[in-house]
């Protein structure tokens, strides 16, 4: 193990969490984490078992005395967001994560640290592992996907676990214990927008906005950080109204539904450069004034486009809409609920954004902690792009509302060694975030489930990074539920 981990407490938590940094986990691309962890467990005589879609399933027996207490589910997910800063050669089919410690947090370089849900994965691991824990029969259920729609969870059969109580350790505020969840819709557009060729005489030049933080689209959509999609089409859409004139090639931003847009780049027709450089000077000036000291970085990069290099523009008319478009395009928390002060309701996120060759490509993710909320949303912005003329626009389920039960009996449980550990009161939430609690919501209707995790910040960016004794508190209250759990019924 790297040096700077080596020291940090528990230790078979963070030598699990490294041994995953070194394993390619992105969504879809499971197989090896899947394989390394099968092989773990069946070294240390654990039962291990996948289903058809990939979901991997460890079991351990109930420690001595625990027999007759209701069998535990541990849960997490295998796969991670892969993000990383513009330039880095990162490959993450290949690469390794290169954890390091700083004042405190673990985070990577230049990439996301995968924490989420790493972190968690190892907790369970740890767990597994531990000879000197009691607790009923455990079973840890790992699933894949969840980062790209939760489609592991999704595909679960209503026989894959056998326990009656449910801990997801998926959730990254330190302190809190999570009772629901938001549930959410992809709105995706696939178009094609009229082209021509590009009129002699103009200028190809390539406009990069970033400088970005980005972040979780979930837990951190309220936060106001810029979306690097919905500002550079802000900038296009204000510069043909000031009566620039220039022809739009294409456009490109963003990487995955559920993390807000870092980065984005528009490649432009144009007769002077100096006036461009102008008013990007001016936009980002007043951006800077706008957005949060965290995001001072943002600016302008500008390049030469070979003109051999470059295609057909967009008609005038199609690229007035589909800037009118984003310009207007909902972003952005909607609501605030009603019933829990401080929590995001509904909200949308423009995830990623390519229009090339005419062909458009949109990902948006609606989130509620309301099914009305969720569909009422979708709909308005599949109504915008039809009233446009566009076609092509579809919604997509990823993951349903987890819907909260405040009487629930392993909360009252996890509240009690809570405050008997850390003598203070744990919060009690719903989470603006998909987690994979709404799907075993309607799957298992009878599990009781709580989630709770360690601070994560960052997560879905390349700052992601973890708090080391958050990560150290997680594990003694996973453990102390565990050994709590009562023989009377659940």
């Amino acid at each position: 193990m790297s040096e700077d981990l080596s020291s940090l407490q528990p230790a078979a938590v963070w030598r699990h969490f490294f041994n995953l940094c070194h394993i390619p986990r992105a969504s879809g691309d499971e197989a090896a984490v899947r394989e390394a962890l099968s092989e773990w467990a069946s070294k240390r005589g654990l039962c291990a078992r996948s289903d058809g879609r990939g979901n991997l399933i460890l079991s351990k027996p109930a420690t001595p005395g625990y027999e007759n207490r209701p069998g535990v589910v541990l849960q997490g997910h295998l796969d991670m967001v892969c993000q990383k800063h513009g330039g880095s050669t990162h490959d993450f089919r290949r690469d390794p994560i290169r954890p390091v410690l700083r004042d405190g947090w673990v985070s990577a370089t230049g990439t996301t640290l995968g924490a989420d849900n790493g972190v968690g994965v190892a907790l369970a691991l740890a767990v597994l592992e531990a000879d000197d824990l009691e607790h009923p029969a455990l079973e840890v259920l790992l699933t894949v996907e969840e980062e790209s729609g939760m489609h592991g969870a999704m595909a679960l059969e209503r026989n894959a676990v056998q326990g009656r109580l449910l801990i997801n350790l998926d959730t990254e505020e330190w302190g809190k214990l999570y009772i629901g969840c938001a549930g959410s819709a992809d709105v995706i557009v696939d178009s094609f927008l009229a082209t021509e060729a590009a009129p002699v005489g103009l200028q190809a030049v390539s406009l990069r906005l970033s400088g970005l933080l980005g972040g979780h689209s979930g837990i951190d959509i309220h936060r106001g950080r810029g979306n690097a999609i919905k500002l550079l089409a802000r900038f296009l859409y204000e510069l043909a109204e000031k009566g620039f004139a220039f022809r739009l090639m294409s456009m490109a931003g963003g990487t995955a539904h559920n993390a807000i847009a870092r980065e984005a780049e528009a490649v432009l027709w144009v007769e002077d450069v100096s006036i461009l450089l102008a008013q990007a000077e001016d936009f980002i000036v007043g951006l800077r004034s706008l957005l949060n000291g965290d995001e001072s970085g943002v600016r302008f990069d500008l390049e030469f486009v070979s003109t051999q290099c470059a295609g057909d523009v967009l008609t005038t008319d199609a690229a007035h809409r589909i800037l009118t478009l984003l310009y207007g395009l909902p972003y952005g928390v909607r609501h605030m609920s009603d019933q829990m002060p401080d929590v995001v309701e509904t909200s949308n996120n423009i995830g990623e954004l390519r229009l090339e060759n005419g062909r458009l490509h949109i990902n948006m993710m609606v989130r509620s902690l309301d099914e009305y909320g969720i569909r009422t949303l979708s709909d308005e912005i599949v109504s915008r792009f039809s009233a446009s003329g566009l076609d092509g626009i579809r919604v997509e389920g990823a993951g349903p509302v987890w819907h909260p039960n405040p009487g629930s009996k392993l909360l009252a449980l996890a509240q009690e060694v809570f405050r008997q550990t850390f003598d203070s009161e744990a919060a009690v939430l719903t989470i603006h975030a998909g987690l994979e609690c709404g799907s075993f919501y309607w799957l298992w209707p009878d599990m009781d489930m709580i989630s709770f995790g360690p601070t994560i910040r960052g997560a879905h960016a390349p700052n992601e990074q973890v708090e080391t004794v958050s990560v150290e508190r997680a594990w003694q209250l996973l453990a102390g539920i565990l050994a709590a759990i009562p023989e009377r019924e659940f």
